[in-house]
């Protein structure tokens, strides 16, 4: 599998696979799936030459963190790895602030976030116990976006929250060789903007923000990122599914179904694609790595059967004609790097 060098501010290089996994479904996000099938998962993952792994507190309410830390101390230790702050986790039943709620025979814990100083120190300390890690290569700060707040004003206060605390641990954690990378994970392109103008921070994880269905992100942040050398993780590459599925019935989009203005684009892509040969999700995948700036993109995947997919997928030999006819039916923005 392809790889890409990443060199931090301060130096150090990461080596991301292109194909990295996520692990929300190994939380049994939608559904729950056995110890068994996640960690054959995880380890078909590893065989495919899958080298990064991303997980976070809020996946399975720590589930997905004991799973793959459990996978990768016996299977490779030496992985890169990432994990997330900004929730704390805590004996009770789930309250509204656990979002998403779609989440199956996990424990029971409930959400509260806390992007201050004390709160991200306590959200690492928590995850280096529930992985049983010493470090952790790359460390996000979790979800200060409108997605997650629901109205610009509390996800301006979560921000500024970060910015005021937060921050400053992730810093100081990467100062002390904790961490070799610190930025965002969010499902928003503007907060990672307004973070990267302001903030010493090395990655970005935008969850469905730049896709072959979403490409706002390459007016002002992408080059924000070139002009300041810093890589993105392309989250959520099928849009939550309808980039997989196509433009069928119930089809998911930002993790609910499709509106009908989405389902008409994907429908006028898939148009093209059937024109070309191309598997829409092959499309899909490929898109996001031709920017310079992405290092890896990263597909959840439930089974081992999923991971041959994403793999088969990957290596799919896409024709340049099909991107230049979504351009010319302005279905792709003009100017975006393209594979090939």
């Amino acid at each position: 599998m392809k790889t890409k060098t990443f060199t931090t501010r301060a130096g150090k290089p990461l080596t991301f696979s292109a194909l990295g996994t996520g692990t929300a479904p190994l939380g049994n996000l939608y559904a729950a799936i056995d110890e068994d099938t996640a960690q054959a998962t995880l380890a078909a993952a590893l065989t495919a030459g899958v080298t990064y792994f991303d997980t976070a507190p809020l996946y399975g309410f720590g589930l997905a963190e004991r799973r793959l830390g459990t996978f990768l101390r016996r299977a490779r230790p030496d992985a890169l790895v990432s994990t997330k702050v900004g929730r704390l986790l805590a004996l009770g039943e789930r309250g509204p602030d656990a979002q998403p709620t779609q989440w199956f025979d996990v424990p029971n814990r409930d959400v509260r976030y806390d992007y201050s100083y004390d709160g991200v120190m306590r959200s690492f300390e928590f995850s280096l116990e529930r992985m049983g890690r010493d470090r952790f290569d790359i460390l996000y700060c979790h979800d200060i976006d409108v997605f997650t707040h629901k109205t610009q004003e509390a996800a301006d206060a979560r921000t500024a929250e970060f910015m005021d605390g937060g921050l400053k641990a992730l810093m100081e954690l990467r100062a002390a060789g904790l961490c070799d990378a610190i930025g965002l994970g969010v499902n928003a392109w503007e907060v990672c903007q307004f973070v990267g103008e302001r903030a010493d921070v090395d990655l970005f994880l935008l969850a469905g923000r730049y896709t072959l269905l979403e490409q706002e992100a390459l007016k002002s942040f992408l080059p924000l990122c070139a002009q300041k050398g810093m890589g993105v993780v392309i989250g959520g590459p099928f849009n939550s599914g309808i980039l997989a599925t196509g433009a069928k019935a119930g089809a998911m989009y930002n993790y609910l179904p499709a509106p009908g203005a989405i389902l008409e684009r994907v429908a006028r892509i898939e148009a093209v694609a059937g024109r070309h040969g191309v598997r829409l999700a092959d499309a899909a995948l490929a898109f996001p790595l031709a920017h310079p700036q992405v290092v890896s993109v990263i597909p959840g995947a439930v089974t081992p059967d999923e991971v041959g997919a994403a793999v088969t997928a990957l290596s799919a030999k896409i024709p340049s004609d099909f991107w230049a006819e979504l351009t010319v039916e302005g279905l792709l923005t003009e100017g975006a790097p393209i594979p090939g």
